[in-house]
């Protein structure tokens, strides 16, 4: 098993939260939802393997199909965005959405190219009586290492129901507030315009097979 960085890590573990919910019968319960998708995302994995190894784009749709739909990309960016959320106009908010929603398919394609058969253990739930920030905790085998503690944070649609991931911790580090730090930044310098354009053409990099050793 191999041993990975923070971030790579990190978007690995996240990567096991977010299938498409309507397709699994969990009754919108956001453990069962976490422990379904592990085999639902990895069995296409599995299956399309050859394909990935031949090309790695192959993983851009698989992301955009299988975790895109219920990722809260749009809650999420709208935390990113933090006090330029009000001073932006509509239109640019909408265009970060989309922007940081294929920047999330890019970055997760790209991880996922690290697979290599992880092993997740997920703890017990609890009751969540009517919460609708719920954090799912796991812990994440790196064999011979001491184990890695993951949390999951998610949030429930007051309208649907149905819970999607919007941020995790690792090992006490948010991954949103890294995100969060380090784009407010370039928006105070370059502007929410300039930032769009720049996730954008993050996000149509080509998939590439990753290496962290």
């Amino acid at each position: 098993m191999k041993k990975f960085n923070f971030i790579a890590l990190s978007l690995l573990a996240l990567s096991l939260l977010v299938p498409s919910v309507k397709a699994v019968d969990n009754n919108n319960n956001p453990f069962e939802l976490v422990r379904s998708v592990a085999d639902a995302l990895f069995s296409r994995i599995t299956k399309e393997q050859t394909e990935i190894v031949k090309d790695p784009e192959v993983l851009r749709v698989v992301v955009a199909e299988q975790l895109a739909p219920a990722i809260n990309h749009k809650y999420a960016a709208a935390m990113v965005l933090g006090p330029y959320y009000r001073s932006s106009t509509e239109a640019q908010r909408e265009k970060f959405y989309a922007s940081f929603e294929k920047y999330l398919i890019a970055t997760y394609a790209g991880i996922l190219t690290l697979y290599d058969d992880q092993q997740v253990v997920f703890e017990p739930a609890y009751a969540i009586d009517g919460q609708k920030i719920v954090v799912v905790k796991t812990r994440v085998l790196d064999e011979g290492k001491p184990d890695i503690r993951i949390d999951f944070k998610l949030r429930k649609n007051s309208k649907t129901g149905e819970w999607s991931a919007y941020d995790m911790i690792a090992e006490g580090v948010s991954v949103l507030d890294s995100k969060r730090a380090e784009l407010q930044n370039l928006i105070r310098q370059q502007g929410i315009e300039s930032v769009t354009q720049l996730l954008l053409e993050k996000a149509e990099k080509p998939i590439v097979k990753k290496d962290l050793g």
